[in-house]
């Protein structure tokens, strides 16, 4: 028996940090949620995630820049904030438009920082391949929503 619950935006996206197609599995998505929970078993398997994460808030960022396989992980963002996205847009109203533009600016943005990482000191820190990318979902999410605000201002109306 399928689970079919309704949630609302902030339990989708909530539900999503969690673990990319939890949401899609507790709405009754069971395609999409196995096929987003696997794909993110097969990248962070295959980049050593968890390994980078651990030693990442154990302080040694350098060691976990070392362990990573960035061509694996560069995929990471776009997975997560897409199944975040699918999670958000099945519990939003039809009437809300383009919604989709914080998410994709994050997936950007979190890229870049991950590609940018390896190089990057703050204040003689280095934050690395885990809090750098961290620290940029906040530009995405601010750019996604500032020309998601003028295109429904102009476009829109």
């Amino acid at each position: 028996m399928a689970i079919k619950k309704n949630l609302t935006k902030l339990e989708a996206v909530m539900w999503s940090i969690a673990l990319p197609g939890f949401a899609q599995l507790l709405t009754g998505n069971l395609v999409k949620g196995i096929l987003f929970v696997l794909l993110e078993f097969l990248v962070n398997v295959n980049s050593n995630f968890n390994k980078g994460i651990m030693y990442s808030f154990l302080g040694e960022t350098e060691k976990a820049m070392h362990v990573l396989d960035y061509q694996w992980l560069m995929f990471y963002p776009c997975l997560y904030m897409f199944a975040m996205w699918d999670a958000y847009r099945s519990a939003m109203p039809a009437e809300e438009k383009i919604t989709f533009l914080p998410f994709v600016f994050s997936a950007y943005f979190v890229t870049v920082g991950l590609m940018i990482s390896p190089k990057v000191k703050i204040f003689g820190l280095f934050p690395g391949p885990v809090f750098l990318p961290m620290l940029f979902v906040i530009p995405g999410v601010i750019t996604g929503f500032l020309i998601r605000k003028l295109l429904l201002k102009f476009y829109y109306n």
